[in-house]
């Protein structure tokens, strides 16, 4: 369970001091590994997790960390289900590691999933894109984005964890217009020259682009 922080509170959920457990502290913890289990099935769960763990400081993130070291071994459902609410949206290397090891080989986001790629034009000549890449179960991690050839991106959005049911996919549209489904490799590498494209422009790049990272490493492709 969850220590306490110099606040007394993580991701909402009061803790007790170190000492004999409380009825109360017990009853907390019970709800704490219920929630948990429920990542595994409820997609709205899952997204409630990320977005709780990405509002965390560093320090925050290592408590929820250290809380899934000790109660995630005596939850019922996979290590990946815990996990991966929060590898969506973590971005620093050394928690992602401790993540990854964490869950070893039950399961974790494959180092080069396959997924699905759309894409559609503007009448200004922008280009719309989005990604859908799989994290685990049923549920999809979306890059979104509108590209400005010569200038980069003109904004950058995701959801971390959605149903793929909810995903965009063929006929979708986004900003009024039609996506259509598109072989994952062209989208990529039309994503690399934007990144290219925008830091020549001197601007910061978006920090939704930072957990998509992998998608940049040498022969990834939906052939996979």
């Amino acid at each position: 369970m969850l220590q306490k922080s110099p606040s007394g509170e993580v991701g909402g959920i009061e803790t007790a001091d170190a000492g004999e457990a409380s009825p109360t502290d017990e009853r907390v913890r019970a709800a704490w590994r219920a929630w948990l289990s429920a990542l595994a099935s409820d997609p709205e769960a899952a997204l409630a997790a990320a977005l709780a763990y990405e509002a965390l400081d560093g320090a925050g993130r290592n408590l929820w960390l250290d809380a899934l070291d000790q109660d995630a071994p005596e939850l019922e459902v996979p290590k990946v289900a815990v996990y991966a609410p929060l590898l969506s949206v973590e971005t620093e290397p050394v928690r992602r590691a401790r993540i990854a090891a964490a869950v070893g080989d039950s399961g974790i986001l494959p180092r080069r999933p396959a997924g699905r790629a759309l894409r559609g034009v503007a009448a200004d000549g922008d280009r719309i894109v989005a990604v859908v890449l799989p994290l685990y179960l049923d549920f999809v991690h979306v890059l979104a984005c509108r590209i400005r050839p010569q200038d980069g991106f003109v904004w950058v959005r995701r959801d971390p964890i959605i149903h793929d049911r909810d995903a965009p996919r063929t006929h979708s549209e986004l900003e009024g217009i039609l996506l259509e489904q598109t072989p994952l490799k062209p989208v990529i590498e039309e994503l690399a020259h934007a990144v290219l494209a925008h830091r020549r422009s001197g601007r910061d790049m978006p920090e939704s682009l930072r957990v998509f990272v992998d998608l940049f490493q040498p022969g990834f492709d939906d052939e996979e």
